[in-house]
């Protein structure tokens, strides 16, 4: 397994806070020469006006061509595979392809939608809660709340059967951990796909009132096989693995910052600014896909020259002073917008309100349930060599 000194900077942390290192990376130079996790060099971005422009620049900055180089576990893949791998794949993908998909899913992730879906999230948490405080402490709150809340939510909205959320996330967990061989991730993203397509199969011969049944019923005509099954394989994984995260770490963030936590906890005003913040302050998303450059660009006053990899530090960027005063505090009260914890341009977190909604209901809820609630037992889990940073195990008591 990768040691954690090897990790390259932008993905060390210190239980919530990114090292020092990365800090006086972004504060001088701002931008620096790193061997990514997969053996890659690439130029690391550090500051947050840079990582918004490179965000913000689709032209120069490529999504697609980062599969084209065929990263590591991926060279034995046949072209057929690389094709499949793309299709559907939201973040695979630059204008006009990105577009075309894009509209299909935005209708279903707005915030008026997932107003509608907020009567059965509360019911979700509530059903979660009550399992554990029936069992009763110590409880982990990862495994008992933190994941099947999201899970729930996701399987429900795009038609997954919740029985195999076992099989899912373990394979979800998998493919996201760095520290797994790439050979291996691929072989589980294999399965992962055969799984989906099975879904979409019946998706397509009794499309039912969920995501997957509306882009069959709405839009078969417009939507490949194989790009049905990308689109459905990203919502599943996105939609449990980020939200889950925030949950079990933001929980621990407040844990440790006792009036923070009470804020969250009896003021109901404050509980969305906290959110933004605590995505903000924690950003468990370390970098999101890597761009290749499409013609020579500058940054930071480094060229960088086409086709070279850029990867992007996004605990660096909404850290920056240049973004908000004493970036290193955590303050629920400022709910600064602006950061970049769902990115930014035309690849911000399309599930971005689904996630908040979650987030706003179930940390109060979470709180008032149990106002005592206080890490116990063993020392939390840290997943450092995931894509997304989290935990993996919370032991609580109340």
């Amino acid at each position: 397994m990768t040691e954690k000194s090897e990790l390259p900077v932008h993905m060390r942390r210190a239980e919530f806070d990114p090292v020092p290192e990365l800090a006086e990376l972004r504060d001088g130079p701002a931008i620096a020469r790193i061997h990514t996790v997969v053996g890659s060099q690439a130029w690391l971005v550090t500051r947050y006006a840079d990582v918004r422009e490179v965000l913000g620049d689709q032209q120069r900055f490529s999504h697609a061509r980062f599969l084209e180089r065929r990263p590591p576990g991926m060279a034995d893949l046949s072209d057929e595979e690389i094709a499949q791998a793309r299709a559907g794949n939201l973040l695979a993908q630059d204008p006009p392809d990105h577009t075309r998909l894009r509209r299909f899913l935005i209708p279903e992730f707005t915030v008026r939608r997932m107003k509608r879906l907020e009567p059965r999230i509360r019911e979700v948490v509530d059903e979660n809660l009550d399992a554990m405080e029936k069992e009763g402490p110590p409880a982990d709150l990862v495994a008992n709340f933190a994941l099947p809340v999201p899970s729930l939510v996701i399987c429900e909205l795009l038609g997954v059967p919740y029985v195999d959320r076992a099989e899912f996330q373990a394979r979800s967990n998998r493919m996201l951990d760095l520290s797994v061989p790439p050979k291996e991730r691929t072989r589980i993203a294999r399965e992962s796909r055969a799984y989906m397509a099975k879904l979409v199969a019946k998706a397509q011969a009794e499309p039912g009132e969920d995501i997957l049944g509306m882009l069959v019923r709405e839009h078969g005509d417009d939507l490949t096989t194989d790009e049905l099954i990308g689109i459905a394989s990203l919502l599943l994984i996105a939609g449990h693995e980020t939200t889950a995260n925030m949950l079990g770490l933001g929980t621990l963030a407040l844990l440790k910052h006792p009036d923070q936590l009470a804020l969250v906890r009896d003021h109901p005003e404050a509980v969305e600014p906290a959110v933004e913040e605590l995505l903000r302050w924690l950003s468990i998303v370390h970098s999101g896909i890597p761009r290749v450059t499409t013609t020579e660009v500058e940054i930071a006053g480094q060229k960088i020259g086409p086709g070279e990899l850029v990867v992007l530090a996004l605990p660096a960027a909404n850290r920056d002073p240049a973004l908000l005063p004493d970036p290193e505090r955590l303050d629920v009260t400022r709910g600064e917008m602006g950061h970049m914890a769902f990115g930014h341009g035309i690849h911000h977190c399309l599930g971005a309100p689904l996630a908040r909604m979650e987030m706003r209901i179930a940390f109060p809820a979470l709180l008032q349930r149990f106002p005592t609630l206080r890490a116990a037992g063993t020392e939390p889990g840290f997943r450092s060599f995931n894509v997304i940073y989290g935990l993996t195990s919370l032991e609580v008591a109340w």
